[in-house]
């Protein structure tokens, strides 16, 4: 069975267990940009983290604007990862999702800039 729920674009019962799994056990840099984004604190938009989209699970998704935050750690560095990374978005682009990318030593050295990068974003697509 898959969720008939729009913003979940046909996300299945595994995919929730594996969500609710990650959110128990976020990375140190996911907890800091959930405190930069949850309570509507970027232009009163509404983020979700570990956010089941169709077969993956987005970091943070923010379903009014079609905007998915990733928060990569070093491993995104290897080829073969990078590769997985790409045809990931492209799967998630289709759903008419964006995805904006920050790897966590930017979460921690400039939080303000990646706030600045979102709202850019958000500006130029909703506002």
């Amino acid at each position: 069975m898959h969720s008939k729920i729009p913003q979940y674009h046909g996300a299945t019962p595994s995919t929730f267990k594996n969500a609710k799994l990650l959110r128990k056990n976020s990375t140190s840099a996911e907890d800091l940009f959930w405190q930069m984004a949850r309570n509507r604190k970027i232009l009163g938009l509404k983020f979700r983290r570990q956010h089941p989209l169709n077969y993956f699970i987005a970091d943070f998704y923010c379903h009014e604007a079609l905007l998915v935050i990733e928060i990569d750690g070093s491993i995104h560095d290897l080829e073969e990862v990078k590769q997985r990374d790409k045809q990931r978005e492209a799967i998630i682009n289709e759903l008419g999702i964006t995805v904006i990318r920050c790897t966590n030593d930017e979460v921690f050295t400039e939080p303000d800039t990646i706030v600045k990068r979102i709202e850019t974003y958000l500006q130029n697509k909703i506002l």
